[in-house]
């Protein structure tokens, strides 16, 4: 779905670089606490009109599980994640985890499934970035902030395997 008009508003404002620090600092530590509180049902990324995934990825280094509540853009059974970290100069540790261990589980709505993850390059990585641009403009602004590093872009396809109980 795509964001109203209010909730485009509230992008131009949250693009902004001195709130897109701050939320590179906060925002998930905000979405995990609602989306405990609420029963999985609220998060500030919704609020915003952008589909919040809840990711659970082995860690590169420690091999303990991470989850963290990411924006996740639908391409039919596929979910394109953009490693953008509000385009600051590193990726983001859950883009580490998954090129080490590419197998993980994504929570929406209430319902889990197992997804391999890769990442993709040249026209396609083109075409999951102009998607996420298509409902977030942000993904521009932190693609020019971010010119010195090449923001990778994942691709979760499911590997038809139940997910773990």
């Amino acid at each position: 779905m795509q964001p109203n008009a209010i909730q485009k508003l509230l992008h131009r404002f949250l693009m902004l670089k001195p709130v897109s620090a701050l939320l590179s600092k906060v925002l998930y530590r905000t979405d995990n606490f609602l989306l405990g509180v609420s029963g999985g049902r609220l998060t500030v990324t919704r609020i915003v009109g952008l589909q919040v995934i809840q990711l659970t990825t082995k860690g590169a280094k420690t091999g303990n599980l991470r989850t963290m509540p990411l924006i996740g853009f639908s391409d039919g059974e596929k979910i394109a994640l953009i490693a953008s970290y509000f385009g600051g100069e590193r990726n983001p540790g859950w883009y580490y985890n998954l090129k080490t261990n590419p197998e993980c589980e994504v929570g929406i709505h209430g319902a889990t499934k197992k997804y391999i993850a890769r990442e993709v390059f040249d026209d396609e990585r083109e075409k999951y970035f102009q998607l996420a641009i298509s409902y977030y403009a942000g993904y521009q602004k932190y693609r020019e902030r971010a010119a010195r590093r090449h923001i990778p872009v994942m691709v979760l396809e499911s590997n038809n395997l139940p997910p773990a109980s």
